[in-house]
């Protein structure tokens, strides 16, 4: 049993030792930029989506989308 326990204490200092070099730093900040470039262009096209969302209803509302003063066909 306490074989067992010492090879499983020595896998995760062994794997926490492996987070602290540079090269497990540098995997880490890799990764974390990559999660914020995803992010970043998630948000991105939710906000252009918004915005043409936006733009529409502005047009609508002001008559600038070509349907002013035109009669609705009742076909």
């Amino acid at each position: 049993m306490g074989v067992t326990i010492g090879a499983l204490m020595v896998r995760k200092l062994s794997a926490a030792a492996q987070k602290l070099t540079p090269r497990g730093i540098a995997q880490s900040f890799g990764g974390g930029l990559a999660d914020l470039s995803e992010s970043l262009r998630e948000f991105s096209t939710e906000v252009r989506d918004a915005m043409h969302e936006r733009e529409a209803e502005l047009r609508e509302g002001t008559g600038l989308d070509g349907r002013l003063g035109r009669v609705p066909s009742t076909s």
